[in-house]
């Protein structure tokens, strides 16, 4: 099963690890050190031109896109529970 998160961007269902509203990232001490982590091992990905809504982690890559969180969420939920 895939999950689109956006723009030409799908991945396996298998590879997903979590879903985070962007705001986790201003919010926790720990989610920046992940993230500045990601970034500096080039592992992290932006998808399109709009603005970024959530973060989706998987177990190579980070990815900022521009769907929000709650749809992604619904999309996982509905593809593992099928």
């Amino acid at each position: 099963m895939f999950i689109h998160l956006g723009g030409e961007k799908i991945i396996r269902a298998a590879e997903l690890v979590a879903i985070f509203d962007l705001s986790i990232e201003k919010s926790s001490k720990i989610s920046k050190q992940f993230i500045t982590y990601a970034n500096k091992n080039k592992k992290v990905e932006v998808i399109g031109e709009e603005e970024s809504k959530s973060l989706v982690v998987t177990q190579t890559k980070v990815y900022y896109s521009p769907i929000s969180s709650m749809t992604l969420k619904k999309r996982a939920h509905h593809l593992l529970t099928n």
